[in-house]
């Protein structure tokens, strides 16, 4: 008899989204994985010099358009900025194994014992199983990272398989936001003008006070934000639906467990969940909207 899927649902999808975001982004944050980016060169004042080789090596020698490109909401002079002199400093292949070891490090250092137990094996293995079901097609993103060989450990497993899923969702995001003609920047104003976070927070993107402004007056000119930058109830519709959107594109790959196993997903992911935010090392407020969408 062949296996029932999970059927589900959009608010699952989400909650799944939440939990495995911050397994992803402790790549990001933790010291270990700054380290590791300074033995390489990149400087480590701030997070961005290593964040956008991180994140862009599996796409390989990229150049400043494509990553910005794939990376949506980024002002293509701050991808630049990083991305140009990224492959000089190191290769991308160089890049990966740093990220490896740093995920390594980080992980054994926020988890500890745990980081080898029977749980996280088991988690890895229902995470990986869903992630090789992921169709990547049409997702940059999701597809370099799937392309890349699986690690041995299961705590690596298990980071590799949150990130494939994470990119498959952002690139799915993308596409509803396109096809809520929503551009780079415009994306930004209408996410910080429903209250998913501050407006400062989203001037990490690197779009200049100019740049902003444009947006929220074309923004403004279709009726989805009020002259204060605040969303009207058509924005907040609008916004809406990209996000339901985004979880029907994010929810195919997690139709190859069985609700059972999806519950069982759930419940090992919590300890490890909570660790990595009980770490510190993960901002309060993120220009993601976790918590807030």
């Amino acid at each position: 008899m062949a296996k029932q899927d999970s059927g589900i649902g959009s608010g699952r999808v989400r909650q799944l989204w939440h939990l495995l975001e911050p397994l992803h982004a402790v790549l990001y944050y933790a010291p270990e994985a700054f380290e590791e980016a300074a033995e390489l060169g990149y400087a480590t004042e701030g997070r961005w010099p290593s964040y956008f080789p991180y994140r862009a090596a599996p796409l390989g020698v990229a150049g400043a358009d494509s990553v910005a490109s794939a990376f949506y909401s980024f002002s293509p002079r701050m991808v630049a900025e990083h991305i140009d002199p990224a492959w000089k400093i190191a290769s991308p292949e160089a890049v990966l194994r740093a990220r490896e070891r740093g995920v390594d490090r980080a992980y054994r250092a926020i988890f500890g014992d745990r980081a080898e137990s029977p749980e996280l094996a088991e988690l890895a293995t229902l995470v990986r199983r869903a992630a090789e079901a992921a169709n990547a097609a049409g997702r940059a993103l999701a597809a370099a990272n799937a392309a890349l060989d699986w690690p041995e450990a299961p705590h690596l497993q298990l980071w590799h398989a949150a990130t494939i899923l994470r990119e498959h969702r952002g690139d799915g995001h993308i596409a509803a936001l396109m096809v809520g003609g929503l551009d780079p920047v415009e994306a930004l104003v209408s996410f910080a003008a429903i209250g998913a976070a501050s407006v400062e927070r989203f001037e990490s993107r690197g779009w200049s006070t100019e740049e902003w402004e444009s947006a929220r007056d074309r923004l403004t000119a279709r009726g989805l934000v009020e002259a204060d930058g605040t969303a009207t109830d058509a924005g907040r519709e609008l916004r809406r639906t990209v996000e339901e959107r985004t979880d029907q594109l994010a929810a195919a790959p997690w139709r190859s467990l069985t609700a059972a196993e999806i519950d069982r997903l759930v419940e090992l992911l919590g300890e490890f969940w909570v660790a990595v935010l009980s770490s510190g090392l993960l901002p309060s407020e993120t220009t993601l909207g976790i918590g807030k969408v």
